[in-house]
Parts: C-alpha cells; structure tokens; sequence
C-alpha cells in the first residue's frame, strides 16, 4: 500500500474524528480538545492519535480516558463512513508538541540580544571620534 493512501487515509480519520468531537460526543471530559495528527501503520491495523485541550495540559488524564471510553463509538462511526475492508483499532496519545513550541518560544523571548553596532552607508562602522581633518 502507497505511503499517499495512507496519508489520505489519515487525513480523513483526522477530520472525521474531529467532527465526531465537535458534534456528537456529549462527555464533558472530551470537550475543547484537538485532533492533532493522526498516524497509520502500514497494514492499517493501528491509528496512533495524538490529542490536545489547547493550553489546558492538566487535563491530559481525562481526556484520554474519555477518547478511551468512547473509542468504540468512534471506531463504529468511522466504519459507517470510510470504506475500508478493516477499520483500524484507535490509540490515543497526548500531543506535548504544542507545549515544546511555547516553551522554546518562551526561552528565545528571554534572550538578551545586544544592538547591532551602527553602520553608516558605506558599511563602516561609525564611530564619533574628536579627531577632525
């Protein structure tokens, strides 16, 4: 199987379960979260799904055990709508890419960087210096 049709295939996972998400679970643990990524196994046996609750990283443990409880609903839902010979057993994951990005975000704010030395036209340093011609 073509690494494209995989790709596609993860795509439309992706969007389905978001919608799912969005609409149709009413589990308060599952609500406000992201479908982030979803990645397929060769065979497509294995959808690994990466979730986060955007900006919220204290409520990792409930939000997965709320995808958990509902995986088979999930997993029944997608079936109705992807047609695929054997619909792929769903494996959530806590997404903490989001949270690398701001902490590095956070460290290059801290930096210190000092100004540029002024240039002049020329590409000369100018330095103001009391000797005149």
């Amino acid at each position: 199987m073509g690494k494209i049709k995989q790709q596609r295939i993860a795509e439309q996972i992706r969007e389905l379960l978001s919608q799912f998400v969005l609409f149709d679970l009413n589990d308060p643990r599952v609500q406000g979260i992201t479908i982030t990524a979803v990645n397929l196994d060769r065979e497509l046996q294995h959808a690994d799904i990466k979730v986060n609750a955007l900006g919220d990283e204290s409520r990792e443990a409930e939000v997965l055990a709320g995808l958990q409880s509902a995986s088979s609903y999930l997993r029944r839902e997608l079936s109705k709508r992807l047609r695929l010979r054997r619909m792929p057993q769903l494996h959530f994951h806590w997404d903490y890419s989001l949270a690398q990005v701001m902490k590095v975000n956070e460290l290059l704010d801290g930096l210190e960087i000092p100004d540029e030395v002024a240039e002049d036209a020329t590409g000369q340093e100018n330095i103001d210096s009391d000797n005149s011609e």
